[in-house]
């Protein structure tokens, strides 16, 4: 039967599974400490080395798909005109591209944002600004103080398609590496950004993972695809939407709870869903992925704690507070430890809950009363959550918890008093095996296998939805 072989080459560890694609089905997985800053075969060895140990032997792969977040992940700095328009636009498709934003600028770039932007060393820039025909002047302005600067990433042009030439040529004139595509935002509050998105991933793929020192493995797997973040938004989009006429899961929501960020995925139109509501701003893409990158359970512990606030934090976790700050204290002497008490359990969990509801809550679009002449009118702004069937929760705190549905269940929208639109009776799974980013490698050559195989592996964590409606149809 074929085999596929798909690794993560992450920041810390680089992991392995290895797929039976006849049925559709983990066989094994490994994993090794990531070595990219010396050479990425040791690490890559001792996760082959690990798979081995499970399997006995390692099967011939037809496939061996890769993708990674080692070294940092993928950096990127954007650049718009305005900020709630092509400046959004930009930051948009960098994250749904699976990047980190660095940065974010608007308007004319000053003497020191170009110093800022050259201290925070991205991989790529991304230059939009204006619409087709519109404003030329700010593009055409920060690629003359760039050209200037001593930048040394790829730049990706995406914007006003009447000052693309002009643009290109300056940058390239100054020896930049230059990539233009089309405009994130070619006419006012239309989103354009699948363009920008694709321009990244081949940047990434002909230069990034050189530059990670990733290709020194390149005899020993096929590709390296996408960053990780990029497979894992790959993979929920493939479980929503299904493939071939087998159905998916339907609209869906991805919380990713790691030690220093959490990131949300959201599939869904995000349309509103209740009669007589307006939507005001720049459309929300289909697939959207944001990162908060002050809502993690070790190196952003203190920041969870204080969105919180420590007495509500302290009641959540049912410890006292000296008992919370003991525990800070400790993670910030620590950030490996793991707990082992019921008090650091919970402690544990309490931070869980708070960056699950506080990054779904950041995620989600709002809903307000706005006053007009002719009365009070609903006006939505972001997307709107709320019909969201199924929350998927990754991690290790999830992973490794007895009770992780208590903690996915943050993500669901309350009595409290809030504007923002969290769904409001999704089913809560699991995503034990670490199967997203599989799933993700996996569609780009054998999509069937792909989607049979993420709905077998979630593990229902509440009876609102039947995953088995689609993982166990006719075989």
């Amino acid at each position: 039967m074929p085999f596929a072989l798909l690794i993560d080459f992450g920041s810390t560890y680089t992991k392995l599974r290895a797929i039976d694609m006849g049925i559709a089905k983990i066989v094994a997985s490994g994993q090794g400490a990531s070595t990219v800053t010396t050479d990425i075969n040791d690490g890559l060895d001792a996760a082959l080395n690990d798979l081995k140990a499970h399997l006995g032997i390692l099967p011939e792969f037809d496939y061996r798909l890769a993708s990674s977040s080692a070294a940092g992940g993928l950096r990127m700095t954007t650049v718009g005109l305005v900020p709630d328009l092509t400046a959004k636009a930009a930051r948009l498709a960098a994250l749904g591209a699976g990047a980190k934003v660095a940065g974010t600028y608007s308007f004319e770039l000053t003497s020191g944002d170009i110093d800022t932007i050259i201290n925070d060393a991205p991989d790529i820039l991304l230059l939009s600004g204006g619409t087709d025909g519109g404003n030329t002047k700010v593009i055409e302005h920060n690629a003359h103080k760039l050209s200037e600067s001593a930048l040394a990433c790829p730049v990706i042009i995406a914007g006003n398609r009447n000052a693309a030439d002009t643009v290109a040529d300056c940058l390239s004139d100054a020896r930049k590496r230059v990539i233009v595509t089309e405009n994130v935002m070619p006419r006012h509050l239309e989103l354009n950004i699948e363009p920008a998105r694709e321009a990244i991933r081949q940047v990434f793929i002909e230069h990034i993972v050189h530059a990670k020192g990733i290709d020194k493995a390149q005899g020993r797997f096929d590709s390296v695809l996408m960053p990780t973040p990029a497979a894992v938004l790959e993979g929920a989009q493939l479980l929503a939407g299904g493939q071939g006429g087998k159905p998916g899961l339907g609209p869906l929501l991805v919380v990713d709870i790691g030690g220093a960020t959490t990131d949300v995925h959201s599939i869904c139109d995000g349309l509103p869903s209740e009669s007589g509501v307006i939507y005001h701003g720049l459309p929300e893409p289909h697939a959207k992925r944001t990162v908060e990158g002050d809502l993690g359970m070790r190196h952003t512990a203190r920041h969870v704690v204080l969105e919180a606030g420590l007495e509500s934090f302290a009641g959540d976790a049912d410890i006292s507070t000296d008992e919370v700050e003991a525990l800070l204290a400790r993670t910030d002497g620590d950030v490996e430890w793991l707990p082992k008490s019921d008090a650091e359990r919970r402690f544990d969990i309490a931070l869980a809950r708070t960056a699950t509801r506080v990054s779904v809550t950041r995620h989600a679009g709002t809903i307000e009363a706005v006053y007009t002449a002719t009365g009070p009118v609903s006006v939505q702004r972001g997307k709107d959550l709320g019909e969201v069937e199924t929350i998927i929760g990754t991690g290790g705190v999830l992973v490794h918890n007895d009770n992780p549905a208590a903690i996915l269940d943050a993500a669901l929208a309350g009595d409290e008093a809030s504007l923002a639109l969290r769904p409001r009776n999704a089913g809560l799974t699991l995503d034990d095996d670490y199967i997203l980013y599989a799933c993700g490698l996996l569609r780009s050559v054998a999509p069937d296998v792909a989607l049979e195989l993420g709905l077998k592996a979630l593990k229902p964590l509440t009876n609102h939805k039947e995953l088995g409606n689609a993982a166990t149809g006719p075989q």
